[in-house]
C-alpha cells in the first residue's frame, strides 16, 4: 500500500479506535485454547506481530502507541489470512464503516462510491429501482414510503412493510443497507420481495417491475370549490423551481384554499425545506438546528413567497411516511398558525446529517451533526408531528382508490372558508 493511501487510512482509522474505546468503555471476553476445539490437537502459534517503521512514521506521533494494535492486526491479516492477496482498499473502507458504527448513531454511516452515487441520483430526480423511500437502520429493510405513481406503490407496498427476503434470499442478519442495494436494479427487471406487514399472519409476496424513476418533485391541480392541491414528493435539486411553476399556475386561478400534500415524502435537502416553507409563510422562523454543544442555528423565512396570504387558509397532509425535510415544513406551517395538519403522526426523523465526500472516489461519510426543532421548539426526532385532525387511510382504501385523508382535508378547508 503506497504512503499516500497509508496516510489517508491512518487519518480515518484514528477515530475508529478512539471512538471504539469510548463507545463500550471496555471489552471483555474469553480466550479459548485451540486444543479444546474438535480437530485441533495442539494450540496454533504465530509470530508476535510487529509494527513496521513505515507504519510508525505514517502514524501521527501522538497516536503511535494507540495505533500499535491496529497495525499489528493489519500485519497479521496480510501475513496469515488464507486468501491472499487481501484487498487493502476494502480493508480501509471497512475500517471507515466500523468507525461510523462505533458512534452508536443509526443515521451516521459510511456510503461506498456506489451507494453515494445512488443517494445523490435519487435527490437529483432520477434512478433505477422500485421507487420507495426506505429505512436502513432497522433489522430488516423497511419501506418508509412508496413514491406516488411508482412501481412500489402500484405493487401495493405500504409504509412500515419490512422486506425479509429478496428474490428468495433470506435477509435475516443481513445489513439493511446491503438489502437496499439488492432491491435496486436495471429498469425492466423484476425483483421478488417477501414482506412482513403488521397485522398480517403470513408473509406477503410481491413481484415488482423496476423502472427508471424520474420524479417530478412538485405538481398541482385545482380541485372542486376552488381549492388548490399541491403535492411535493421529495426535497431535491428541482423541487423549488418546480414548486414555483406550480404555484404560478394555481395562484393565478385565485384559489380559496390550499392543500399541501406531504404524505410519503421521505425528505431531502434542508435548504429546500426552508425555500418551500417560505412560499407559504411571510415571516418568522422555519426551524432551529440544535448542536451537541448547546449552540443552535436559526433558519428564518425567506422573503417574497407566492402563497403567504393568510386570507387563503391552508391544510397540510401528513402520514407515517412524511419524514425529515417534509416534517420541517409541516412543523413550521403548524407552529406559525399558517396551516392545520391532517392525517396521522409523521415518521419522526428530525436529525441532521451531512454527507461529506472522501478523497480518491472512496464514497462518503454521513454524519449526524445536529437535531431539528420546530419554531415552537418542539422536537421532531423519534417523536414526529401530531396532526390537528386525525384521518387514516387503510390498505382497503388504497386498493379501492379511496382517499379519506384528502377528503378530510377538503372538509376542514371548507369549514374554515365558511367562517
Amino acid at each position: 500500500m503506497n504512503k499516500t493511501l497509508k496516510y489517508i487510512f491512518v487519518v480515518l482509522v484514528v477515530i475508529v479506535v478512539a471512538l471504539g474505546s469510548f463507545a463500550g468503555g471496555f471489552v471483555s471476553g474469553h480466550l479459548i485454547p485451540f486444543a479444546s476445539i474438535p480437530g485441533f490437537s495442539e494450540p496454533a502459534t504465530f509470530a508476535a506481530p510487529t509494527t513496521s517503521p513505515d507504519q510508525q512514521s505514517a502514524t501521527p506521533s501522538e497516536f503511535q502507541a494507540l495505533f500499535s494494535p491496529f497495525w499489528e492486526a493489519w500485519n497479521l491479516v496480510h501475513e496469515n489470512y488464507v486468501d491472499q492477496p487481501v484487498d487493502d482498499v476494502a480493508l480501509m473502507r471497512g475500517a471507515i464503516s466500523g468507525m461510523m458504527n462505533a458512534l452508536g448513531d443509526q443515521h451516521s454511516t459510511y456510503m461506498d462510491p456506489k451507494d453515494f452515487a445512488q443517494a445523490n441520483s435519487s435527490l437529483s430526480g432520477e434512478y433505477e429501482g422500485i421507487g420507495a423511500y426506505v429505512d436502513t437502520t432497522t433489522d430488516y429493510l423497511t419501506i418508509t414510503s412508496p413514491m406516488p405513481g411508482s412501481p412500489a406503490e402500484r405493487a401495493g407496498l405500504l409504509s412500515g412493510d419490512q422486506i425479509v427476503a429478496i428474490d428468495g434470499e433470506d435477509m435475516t442478519g443481513i445489513d439493511a443497507e446491503v438489502a437496499r442495494t439488492k432491491v435496486l436494479g436495471p429498469a425492466n427487471s423484476t425483483v421478488h420481495l417477501s414482506v412482513l406487514r403488521e397485522g398480517e399472519d403470513k408473509l406477503l409476496e410481491f413481484d415488482v417491475l423496476r423502472e427508471k424513476i424520474t420524479m417530478k418533485s412538485s405538481s398541482g391541480k385545482m380541485l372542486e370549490n376552488d381549492i388548490a392541491y399541491i403535492q411535493i414528493t421529495t426535497f431535491g435539486d428541482k423541487t423549488t423551481p418546480e414548486l414555483l411553476a406550480t404555484l404560478k399556475e394555481l395562484m393565478a386561478q385565485n384559489p380559496k384554499g390550499i392543500i399541501l400534500d406531504l404524505r410519503n415524502n421521505g425528505g431531502g435537502y434542508l435548504t429546500t425545506s426552508v425555500e418551500v416553507t417560505s412560499q407559504f409563510v411571510a415571516e418568522g422562523v422555519v426551524l432551529y438546528e440544535q448542536y451537541g454543544d448547546g449552540t443552535r442555528t436559526t433558519y428564518d423565512v425567506l422573503p417574497d413567497g407566492m402563497a403567504t396570504d393568510t386570507k387563503i387558509p391552508m391544510v397540510v397532509l401528513i402520514n407515517e411516511g412524511s419524514a425529515s425535510a417534509s416534517e420541517i415544513v409541516a412543523g413550521a406551517l403548524q407552529d406559525s398558525g399558517r396551516a392545520k395538519l391532517v392525517g396521522v403522526t409523521s415518521y419522526g426523523k428530525g436529525s441532521v446529517q451531512n454527507w461529506i465526500p472522501l478523497s480518491g472516489d472512496n464514497g462518503a461519510v454521513r454524519i449526524t451533526i445536529a437535531k431539528w426543532l420546530t419554531p415552537k421548539e418542539h422536537t421532531i426526532h423519534e417523536v414526529g408531528l401530531t396532526p390537528d385532525v386525525v384521518a387514516e387511510r387503510t390498505e382497503e382504501d388504497y386498493k379501492a382508490n379511496l382517499d379519506p385523508q384528502l377528503d378530510k382535508a377538503v372538509e376542514v378547508l371548507l369549514e374554515t372558508i365558511a367562517k
